[in-house]
C-alpha cells in the first residue's frame, strides 16, 4: 500500500536522523546516562523470574491481544499520521521487520505528538504525549506483559490503573478511616507527575524487578523518544509521556516508593494515580507528616511537591476524586464537591446550547450520554436535592431551545395548537415579545415536564435515584 510505504519512510528517517536535531547537554538528572549504558548492553543477566521478558511480549497471542485492546480504544494518530484503521494493513505488511528490530534491540520508538487538553484552573493546560498507533501496540503488548508482575508489589492503598479496583474503592477507604477516626488529611498534590518524573530514578527501580536488559532497553527507548509539538522536536529526558498505554504503569512502579514508605512509617493513606491522601486523628500530627513526606519524596524520588496546593485540613474541607466529604451521625459520608457541581453545568450548557446547530435528536442523544456516565461515577455522593434543582434549571434550557426553533410567528401556532390548550392560549404564547431565555418560563404549561421527559431527557434525579447507592 502506498500509505504504508510512506509512514515506513517516515519512520525511517526518523530513526537515521533525529538525534542530530538536539543539543547534547545533559538533563537536570545526570545518572541517567549509567542507565542507559546498563541498559543497552543486550547480554544483560537475566532472572529466573523475569529473564526471557522479551519473548513473552513478542508471543503471538499477547501482540494480537494487544492490537485489539488498541483497536477498541481507537483514539488519533501519532506524529506519522498513521490512523487505527491503517493499523491492520500496515502491521500485516511489516510484522516479521517489526519483530525481528525489536528482537534484535534495534527498533526506535517515533516521539510523541504533545496535545494540550484546557484543566479547570483558568490558563493551565495538561500535557499529553500521543504515541504511534505501532507503538501503542507495543506498549501495550509491555503492560499486559508487566502488570502480572508488578500487581504483587504494589499497595493495598493504591487503586489508580489497577485492574479491578477504581475510584469508588479509594472513596470508600477513606470514609472506612474517616470513621475510625482519622479526620485530618494532608492533601498531597505533586506538582506535573508526569512531565517531572526522573527517569533514572524510574529505570533504577524497574531494574528491580525486570532482569531482562532488551526490555529495559526498549522502555528506556519509549521515555526518551522525545516530543513534537508544532513540528519542532524536543528531547524528552525526564518524565513520562502521559497518554501511552505503558505510562499508568509505570506511574505506579514509581509512586510505589512512596506507598512502601508510608507503609513503613504505619499511615493510613489512600493514592490514586499521583492523588494521594495521608489520613491523620490530629492536626499537628498531619503538619508533621507532612513535612517529613515532603523530604523524602523530594530527596529521594526527586519529585516536586506543590506547596500552594499540598493541605493540612479536615476531611470535610477537602477534595478528592471530584467528591467531598461530611460527617453524619458520626459517619463520614461523600457529597459532590461544588467545582464538580460548576464542571458539570458547564458541560450541560454546552450541550444544551440553543445557537448550537445541531439536530433535536443528536442533542437528546449527546445529553442522556452524558448524563449517564456522569451519575454513574458520582452515585455515591448524596445529592438528591442538589439534582432537582438542576432538573429544572435543564428543563427550562430544553424550553429555550424550542423556543429558539420557533422562530417564526407561524411556526409557533402550528407547534404550540399540538398541545390541545385554548386557542386565546396559543396567540397569547405565539405573540410572546420575550427572549429564548424568559420565554422558557411560560413554555411550562405545554412543554411541561412530563412531556420533556418523553421525549428522551430523562431528569438526573430519576435516574440517580435509580443507580445510587446510598
Amino acid at each position: 500500500m502506498n500509505v504504508t510505504k510512506h509512514v515506513l519512510k517516515g519512520r525511517q528517517l526518523h530513526n537515521e536522523g533525529c538525534l542530530g536535531m538536539v543539543p547534547a547537554e545533559q538533563g537536570e538528572y545526570p545518572k541517567a546516562s549509567n542507565h542507559e549504558r546498563i541498559t543497552e548492553n543486550n547480554d544483560f543477566i537475566m532472572d529466573m523470574q523475569t529473564g526471557g521478558l522479551l519473548e513473552r511480549i513478542l508471543d503471538r497471542d499477547n501482540m494480537n491481544n494487544a492490537y485489539l485492546r488498541v483497536k477498541s480504544n481507537k483514539g488519533v494518530g501519532g506524529v506519522d499520521k498513521m490512523r487505527v484503521d491503517e493499523l491492520l494493513p500496515y502491521l500485516k505488511e511489516n510484522k516479521d521487520k517489526l519483530l525481528e528490530q525489536l528482537r534484535l534491540g534495534k527498533y526506535k520508538p517515533q516521539p510523541v505528538r504533545r496535545v494540550e487538553i484546557p484543566k479547570e484552573e483558568k490558563g493551565k493546560v495538561r500535557k499529553l504525549g500521543i504515541p504511534t498507533v505501532v507503538d501503542r501496540v507495543i506498549q501495550q503488548a509491555i503492560m499486559q506483559v508487566l502488570t502480572p508482575i508488578y500487581e504483587p508489589q504494589f499497595s493495598d492503598n493504591s487503586y489508580g490503573f489497577r485492574p479491578n479496583r477504581g475510584a469508588h474503592d479509594a472513596l470508600r477507604k477513606c470514609q472506612e478511616y474517616a470513621d475510625e477516626g482519622y479526620c485530618y488529611v494532608v492533601d498531597m498534590d505533586l506538582e506535573k507527575f508526569f512531565d517531572t518524573v526522573c527517569q533514572s530514578k524510574l529505570m533504577e527501580v524497574l531494574s528491580r524487578s525486570i532482569k531482562d536488559g532488551r526490555v529495559m532497553s526498549l522502555i528506556n527507548k519509549y521515555l526518551n523518544a522525545g516530543i513534537v509539538q508544532h513540528g519542532v522536536f524536543e528531547r524528552s529526558e525526564k518524565g513520562v509521556p502521559q497518554g501511552g498505554p505503558l505510562s499508568p504503569l509505570l506511574s505506579n512502579v514509581m509512586l510505589n516508593e512512596l506507598d512502601k514508605e508510608l507503609e513503613k512509617r504505619g499511615h493510613r493513606f489512600v493514592r490514586y494515580a499521583d492523588d494521594c491522601m495521608i489520613l491523620c486523628k490530629s492536626r499537628k500530627s498531619a503538619e508533621r507528616t507532612m513535612l517529613s513526606i515532603t523530604k523524602f519524596i523530594e530527596g529521594k524520588l526527586f519529585l516536586k511537591v506543590n506547596k500552594e496546593k499540598t493541605v493540612v485540613a479536615r476531611i470535610n474541607k477537602v477534595k478528592f476524586l471530584g467528591y467531598g466529604f461530611y460527617i453524619y451521625k458520626g459517619k463520614c459520608r461523600l457529597k459532590l464537591h461544588s467545582k464538580s457541581k460548576v464542571k458539570m453545568k458547564s458541560k450541560l450548557r454546552e450541550i444544551l446550547n440553543r445557537n448550537k446547530g445541531i439536530s433535536n435528536e443528536a442533542r437528546r442523544r449527546n445529553y442522556m450520554q452524558f448524563i449517564k456516565g456522569w451519575l454513574q461515577y458520582f452515585r455515591l455522593a448524596d445529592m438528591k436535592d442538589i439534582l432537582r434543582d438542576i432538573d429544572g434549571w435543564i428543563r427550562r434550557r430544553i424550553r429555550a431551545v424550542y423556543w429558539k426553533q420557533w422562530k417564526k410567528i407561524k411556526t409557533r401556532y402550528r407547534m404550540i395548537r399540538r398541545y390541545d390548550i385554548p386557542e386565546w392560549k396559543v396567540h397569547e404564547l405565539a405573540n410572546c415579545r420575550r427572549g429564548p431565555w424568559r420565554a422558557a418560563l411560560m413554555l411550562n404549561q405545554i412543554l411541561s415536564d412530563k412531556e420533556i421527559a418523553s421525549q428522551g431527557y430523562i431528569p438526573m434525579t430519576s435516574y440517580y435515584l435509580h443507580i445510587c447507592e446510598n
